[in-house]
């Protein structure tokens, strides 16, 4: 064999791999949406899907006439946290992301960045755990609560592991703007804070609104850090200092322990399947402001 066919019989056979891997992955993908909503159609032909949106309790029990599967509670308490946390993390990480890009040294760069990506290495526990010996004690003590176990907690948290996402690709979207646009802008007398807010951020827009966008799909599927931190409270939330349960921490808790194909059993599916288009919708609302931002640029 000489070297021409060997060259293309591996250029072949690497080209086979990466189809069959990219296949692979759609189908493992399309299994996993095809048993959530299997599990979930089993579930609607037990319990009315009116009573699933519409009940403001979460109460499963062995006896199905006793049992309350509502997802409002469930749903409310992960808006709720997801919402509190990007309300901090997007300022923060967004500003962070500027301050390293237009005015931070090279000696500062080269101590903030790697912080920022080591930020991302700790473990969820650990972040969990840190709520509820330093955050806990603080929100109790600051606001004269009983504990700080509550959605604020959980807000606080979840903005610092959605951070460094934040942070990253906003810092890439805004160094990827050409040097020509803020050349010009300074060359036509604007000051470099209005050459920051004028030029400079509405070219990194869909860049940043794609960190935005996964920062929030960090917050909404986080799972241990809301089960450590937010109290596990099944009541409907009526504000950050409610206790709460978020649809994750409900399926972590619950799902280890629910006997298999019953009602509490697809339930869990259910609300997992709920999740799933929740993230969906956030990615394809994300992509088409990106889209049009582009197209008005």
């Amino acid at each position: 064999m000489n070297r021409t066919q060997f060259r293309i019989q591996s250029d072949n056979g690497f080209r086979f791999l990466f189809q069959a891997s990219g296949v692979l992955c759609i189908a493992v993908l399309l299994g996993i949406f095809v048993m959530l909503c299997y599990n979930t159609v089993a579930f609607f032909a037990q319990i009315s899907p009116w009573d699933f949106i519409s009940d403001s309790q979460w109460n499963p029990s062995s006896s199905i006439k006793t049992s309350m599967y509502g997802l409002l509670p469930l749903l409310v308490s992960t808006l709720l946290v997801t919402v509190g946390a990007m309300l901090l993390a997007v300022p923060l990480g967004v500003g962070t992301a500027l301050f390293i890009s237009e005015y931070a040294g090279e000696s500062v760069k080269r101590i903030l960045k790697p912080t920022v990506e080591m930020l991302a290495a700790i473990p969820s526990v650990v972040i969990g755990f840190l709520g509820i010996v330093v955050i806990s004690p603080a929100i109790s003590t600051i606001f004269g609560l009983p504990n700080g176990l509550n959605a604020l907690n959980g807000a606080i948290l979840l903005a610092i592991m959605a951070l460094p996402t934040i942070i990253t690709v906003s810092e890439d979207a805004i160094h990827a703007v050409p040097y020509s646009l803020k050349e010009a802008s300074l060359g036509l007398g604007a000051s470099q804070w209005q050459t920051l807010r004028l030029v400079m951020l509405p070219a990194a827009y869909p860049g940043i609104i794609a960190a935005v966008m996964l920062g929030m799909g960090r917050a909404i599927g986080e799972t241990m850090t809301v089960l450590m931190a937010t109290g596990n409270s099944l009541a409907f939330p009526k504000g950050f200092f409610d206790s709460i349960r978020t649809i994750t921490a409900t399926i972590a808790i619950e799902m280890g322990e629910v006997p298999y194909q019953t009602t509490h059993y697809y339930a869990l599916f259910a609300i997992a399947f709920v999740l799933f288009l929740i993230t969906m919708l956030v990615n394809i609302l994300a992509e088409r402001v990106a889209n049009n931002i582009r197209k008005f640029q």
